[in-house]
């Protein structure tokens, strides 16, 4: 079995999914997580209540109390939270289980009054890695679980507080859409960066082309992945949203949706564009290797050919048979210039072979 060494930092566990023996719509929280925030938005054409909850009871009497009512929760760290939410808001555990397993698929399920929405939005902290947010769309509230805290949601916040376009007039409907819409539109930035980070890697391999490069280029190929397996299960959810007829969406709020569906889209057709410029850089970095290696070969192949009669010739002439004994045997040796006559040979012999490579274009 392999064991960790210092110079080998220890792999980050994930987050832990029920055991097989454990009965379905168990809920089993990973205790790394972060423990659960209780934020409250409640709002009206006229009226805005915001707040941070700490008792979870206190949500009870909430439902029913404004036009629309968000409940944001971050961190998904304490089991007995997310149960007592379930509670409350008469939610089925199995769609419970899949808040605290944190690895689903983005998908949309139906329970008769609500919908459960699994979505996956970017957490940018250095490096690409995709958030779970679950959203449960009921007839008088949205509520919804992120693994923790810090999302792209902000612009809705601000858009409620600020009564811009027509949120305040919309419902719980219009709201998990405009969740949802910062959801994709998110994603553009992320892959405006890995566009510029391809153009930079295009010119780097022309240039430079070194192990760090083939290392950009794989990393960028394995996060330009990671975001196909997202954004492609985001236009089937989004697509199966739009064919809800009016059960959870208005007429109205369709509209929207369709615009969202359409960014996917955009958003897709982008990330396939990288992709394939990815495997193209891949391909010239190789092509690239392949032909240095080449013109290497192609040098040491035409000095180690030129060397070989030379060194054929200095070898006949390095054998020491006596002349003395025959006439045959060597009669260079007694020449008063066959030191000289062997250099000139060689040299003869170099400049032929090199006048012959330059006639066939070989260097």
């Amino acid at each position: 079995m392999k064991t960790e060494t210092p110079e080998q930092p220890a792999r980050k566990k994930r987050a832990r999914h029920p055991r097989k023996s454990e009965a379905p719509g168990t809920l089993v929280s990973d205790p790394n997580a972060p423990k659960p925030v209780i934020h409250v938005m409640g709002y009206g054409p006229e009226e805005l209540h915001e707040e941070e909850v700490h008792d979870v009871g206190a949500l009870a009497a909430m439902c029913g109390k404004w036009s629309v009512l968000w409940v944001n929760v971050d961190g998904v760290g304490n089991a007995e939270t997310t149960a007592r939410l379930g509670e409350i808001f008469g939610l089925h555990r199995l769609a419970l289980e899949d808040v605290t397993s944190v690895q689903q698929r983005p998908k949309v399920e139906s329970y008769g009054e609500y919908l459960f929405v699994v979505a996956r939005m970017i957490f940018p902290d250095g490096r690409l890695h995709t958030e779970q947010v679950s959203m449960f769309l009921g007839k008088d509230f949205l509520l919804t679980f992120q693994e923790r805290p810090g999302d792209c949601f902000d612009p809705v916040r601000e858009r409620i507080r600020k009564g811009q376009g027509h949120i305040r007039q919309a419902g719980h409907d219009y709201l998990a859409y405009a969740l949802l819409d910062a959801i994709v539109d998110s994603y553009f930035p992320v892959l405006e960066d890995y566009g510029e980070r391809l153009e930079d890697l295009e010119q780097e391999v022309i240039t430079v082309s070194d192990e760090r490069t083939i290392t950009s280029i794989l990393g960028t190929k394995r996060d330009l992945l990671t975001l196909r397996r997202t954004l492609w299960p985001m236009r089937d959810l989004l697509n199966s949203l739009l064919r809800d007829t009016g059960a959870h969406f208005t007429p109205e709020t369709q509209i929207y949706l369709r615009d969202c569906y359409d960014h996917t889209f955009q958003v897709i057709d982008m990330l396939e564009t990288y992709r394939e410029s990815a495997s193209g850089l891949l391909d010239v970095y190789l092509s690239s290797v392949s032909n240095r290696m080449n013109s290497v070969m192609k040098v040491l192949t035409i000095i180690a050919t030129i060397f070989m009669p030379l060194s054929f010739i200095s070898g006949v002439y390095g054998m020491n048979f006596n002349p003395q004994r025959s006439p045959w045997n060597m009669p260079e040796l007694n020449w008063y210039w066959g030191y000289p006559f062997a250099l000139t040979l060689m040299l003869l012999v170099l400049a032929g072979m090199i006048y012959f490579f330059r006639r066939k274009r070989w260097i």
